[in-house]
């Protein structure tokens, strides 16, 4: 496990690793927080921490956070241990997992102590396992096309209405960029394994990836039609040829978007700040394709992570005043701002905007447009479901390299997913 290192960032203290908590803060009482992202995100969270110790005399907050990668393990390990943290960043593909455990405090026992009456259905509905609630949302995102305008300047093509385009359009689109540019630009490229996307694709045909129990709810069908479209879109020019991108890095910069060599790609609605200051400022955001010719709604409201607490927590009573905090408190989400995507509560995010960047004050426009419609929605990911990601990008790249059709890969993943999910 990786030792604590203060970072000198208020009263509370932050450091690295989840190096194990315990104690009190004197008479009073010491909460431990714990969550992935970097030191800019500590930044703003201990900001917003300060405010509500404030607020509560005689509480402190413990807070230690850790790279996405090992997260999920060391929290693991941590409840393993018997000292789980009292309230934590936990993953969508985990609640589940938790939840079943009885290792979370089931909030719908709390309603008194924690309001969630100015989150949207659809918000509230993300961390539902059998009728109860294990966790709230930390900030509420989706996923959008992003399409580089300097390049359709560049090169004379049209950006389809984000509103109203089918996948065809998207094809055509990405067929045009790539001819004008003399395939100096591929039209569109994404990751065809991303069950994100996969699954607005998936919803559109009535489907879901997952159900509400937790069960494989796509079919054969339907994946090999996802392969096929993605098939004929490299065919017609429009997607890069295989092997054309290459893993190069994470960041926004290191992006085949923004160095120019593809116009149009999907990305989380959070990143839509750094992704823009990437590509210049030229970015135009578009709603999800096929959503207005779908048997229904593709396109539904996700969340980078929840926040939950531990049915083992000493201080249950803080720890939902806490957690209450942070989703309801203006001024506190004044000093976190987007960092884990637009607030749940849509009074905050209203609260909030004008005080926000211009392409985060775009990002929660479209997220609370995004909430104001009917949308499908979005059910936790069961346990195993990482071993089906893993599966899903490996027979992504085979059928990238035509070493299986898409019908043997959409076999295989189904097979494959009935098996990691136990049915």
């Amino acid at each position: 496990m990786a030792g604590l290192s203060a970072l000198g960032l208020g009263p509370a203290g932050c450091g690295r690793g989840f190096g194990g908590g315990g104690g009190g803060g004197g008479d009073g009482v010491q909460l431990t927080m714990v969550w992935w992202g970097d030191v800019e995100r500590a930044k703003k969270t201990q900001a917003a921490l300060a405010i509500f110790q404030k607020q509560n005399p005689g509480v402190t907050v413990k807070t230690e956070f850790q790279d996405s990668g090992p997260y999920k393990d060391k929290l693991a390990t941590r409840f393993a241990a018997g000292d789980p943290p009292d309230l934590m960043a936990m993953r969508t593909d985990s609640l589940r997992e938790y939840a079943d455990r009885g290792a979370l405090l089931d909030l719908t026992q709390h309603k008194d102590a924690v309001d969630v009456s100015a989150l949207s259905e659809g918000a509230r509905s993300l961390a539902a396992v059998d009728g109860k609630s294990y966790g709230i949302p930390a900030g509420l995102n989706s996923v959008a096309f992003v399409v580089n305008k300097a390049v359709t300047d560049k090169y004379g093509v049209k950006i389809p209405d984000g509103d109203t385009w089918s996948w065809e359009d998207l094809a055509a689109f990405g067929r045009a960029v790539t001819k004008a540019s003399g395939k100096k630009v591929y039209g569109v490229n994404f990751e065809t394994f991303n069950v994100g996307y996969l699954d607005v694709f998936i919803r559109q045909r009535g489907e879901d990836f997952y159900t509400a129990q937790g069960a494989l709810g796509v079919t054969e069908g339907s994946i090999t039609a996802w392969f096929e479209m993605i098939q004929r879109m490299r065919a017609d020019g429009g997607f890069p040829p295989a092997g054309f991108i290459e893993d190069v890095g994470t960041s926004p910069e290191q992006s085949y978007q923004a160095k120019g060599l593809i116009a149009a790609t999907i990305i989380p609605t959070n990143t839509f700040l750094v992704n823009n200051k990437a590509c210049g400022g030229n970015l135009v955001m578009l709603r999800m394709p096929g959503e207005t010719q779908g048997e229904r709604r593709g396109q539904s409201i996700g969340c980078p992570h929840l926040w939950s607490i531990a049915a083992a927590s000493k201080h249950p009573n803080e720890a939902l005043k806490l957690l209450n905090f942070l989703i309801n408190d203006t001024e506190g989400a004044k000093t976190t701002g987007t960092t884990r995507g637009v607030p749940s509560n849509s009074q905050v995010a209203d609260a909030i905007k004008p005080r926000l960047e211009r392409d985060d004050q775009v990002a929660t426009d479209f997220l609370i447009d995004l909430q104001k419609e009917k949308l499908p929605p979005s059910y936790l990911h069961p346990p195993g479901s990482t071993k089906i990601v893993a599966n899903l990008k490996t027979v992504a790249a085979e059928v990238e390299y035509k070493r299986r059709t898409p019908a043997q890969a959409a076999q295989a993943i189904i097979a494959d997913g009935r098996k990691a999910l136990g049915e």
